[in-house]
């Protein structure tokens, strides 16, 4: 599951933060989606139960590039890590090679 992959980057391994880490998940592949990248197979549901929020992770993404890409977001944006600045250059490099591949539903340009 994309969640628990997820959180073995962070490292955090209590359920704690799963609420909190899956908005990051999510913004991630919103983040992508506005570059033009489809980050499709990340299924990832927060529900409401009494006073525990519950998150739902039936996600089937096996893209490795896409995953890295969203691990790099998660570690970057979560907390306040003391390497964000490259944390952050890391998630930017990984969008910015999966911007200029056709296998990301991109289109090539050539220039004549």
């Amino acid at each position: 599951m994309l969640l628990d992959t997820v959180k073995l980057a962070i490292p955090v391994s209590t359920t704690h933060y799963d609420p909190y880490i899956a908005q990051l998940i999510e913004a991630a592949v919103e983040d992508l989606r506005i570059a033009g990248i489809p980050a499709s197979g990340v299924n990832i549901a927060t529900a409401i139960s009494g006073d525990t929020v519950v998150v739902t992770d039936t996600s089937t993404i096996s893209d490795p590039l896409l995953i890295r890409a969203i691990c790099a977001y998660v570690r970057a944006h979560f907390g306040s890590p003391d390497d964000y600045d490259r944390l952050k250059a890391c998630y930017d490099e990984n969008k910015a090679q999966l911007q200029t591949s056709s296998d990301y539903g991109l289109i090539d340009y050539v220039q004549s």
